[in-house]
């Protein structure tokens, strides 16, 4: 047994609730592998495990991103072995942590060109990017679309990425800040939502045809606008609740603004298997190679100060991506 420092929690609650302890780390078991983390990445769905939202088996550890060098692997597992640089964007929770044994088959290989700190900050978001714009709705080149929260982590991607595609990206922010990093990293046009009128906004930009994709991960305070966004026949993408979750409505609100589709997809779905991943991660991994998507660390905070990292994330007080240094 090696003991190592990780982040655990007892109890659902706020920031508050989490601990940085010592744990103990063995060897792997069969499809295992151990992994020393060199770098953390912190998303929104960790507060909402933290949180209950999401429920956990208690005590439990926290974080799905991370990126570090292979240590040891178990028996049957062959993709990787000690040394390999890799990274990994998946359940089960635990990336809060400097040393993990964990299921081998969710890492994929982290070229060498890119530093364990984008490898940490890039996988889920930029995984989340992939499978939005290019298979829960496939874009277009041409294409006018509306993403929520532009200037967040998967927000920044999504800007690059649709400007990569010749996509018109329309961004919302809450400040004028956030709107002018938006706008640098490619979106076309930024709404800032404290300040005007997103339906309005749209509507006057499009010519009135509106849009035939919301990307909405802020949940509760932009649902209804999101559909009121949406063409006939549109899809409503929520794929996160940083407000809240959302109410339970009526199906008919979808047919009265004209038949109208709604999906929830998560990252599980999209990359249910190793072929899948190592697929959606290639992808990824290539366009910011070439330079068309750049990954925006903007926080950085010590392992032990995770609560830290969550206070700011849920005051909306971070842009870009957050992540946590063992």
């Amino acid at each position: 047994m090696t003991t190592a420092k990780a982040i655990r929690f007892a109890r659902t609650g706020g920031p508050e609730v989490l601990e940085y302890v010592d744990v103990e780390v063995g060897d792997p078991g069969p499809g295992e592998a151990r992994v020393r983390n060199h770098a953390i990445g912190v998303n929104f769905i960790d507060t909402y495990f933290r949180s209950g939202l999401y429920p956990l088996d208690l005590p439990n550890g926290l974080g799905q991103e991370a990126a570090g060098v292979v240590e040891a692997v178990g028996e049957g597992v062959t993709h990787v072995k000690p040394g390999d640089r890799v990274a990994y964007a998946a359940r089960p929770n635990g990336a809060y942590s400097q040393l993990r044994v964990m299921p081998a088959d969710v890492l994929v290989h982290l070229p060498d060109a890119i530093p364990f700190e984008t490898g940490a900050a890039m996988l889920l978001q930029g995984l989340t990017v992939q499978y939005l714009l290019k298979q829960t709705y496939a874009v277009q080149p041409g294409e006018t679309i509306l993403f929520h929260a532009a200037a967040g982590g998967v927000g920044l991607i999504a800007c690059q990425w649709a400007r990569a595609l010749g996509v018109n990206l329309i961004g919302t922010v809450g400040s004028n800040e956030k709107a002018a990093l938006a706008r640098q990293r490619g979106a076309a046009h930024v709404i800032n939502y404290r300040d005007e009128d997103v339906v309005q906004r749209v509507l006057e930009i499009t010519n009135g045809a509106k849009v035939p994709v919301v990307y909405d991960s802020v949940g509760k305070d932009m649902f209804t606008r999101s559909l009121d966004c949406l063409r006939p026949r549109g899809l409503m993408v929520s794929f996160g609740n940083s407000s809240g979750p959302v109410a339970p409505f009526s199906l008919n609100e979808l047919s009265a603004r004209g038949s109208l589709y709604i999906t929830r997809p998560t990252l599980q779905s999209y990359a249910a298997t190793r072929a899948q991943r190592e697929a959606m991660a290639a992808d990824l991994f290539d366009v910011v190679a070439s330079g068309k998507v750049s990954i925006d660390i903007h926080q950085r905070f010590p392992l032990a100060d995770a609560a830290q990292a969550h206070i700011a994330l849920e005051g909306r007080r971070t842009t870009g991506k957050t992540i946590l240094l063992p």
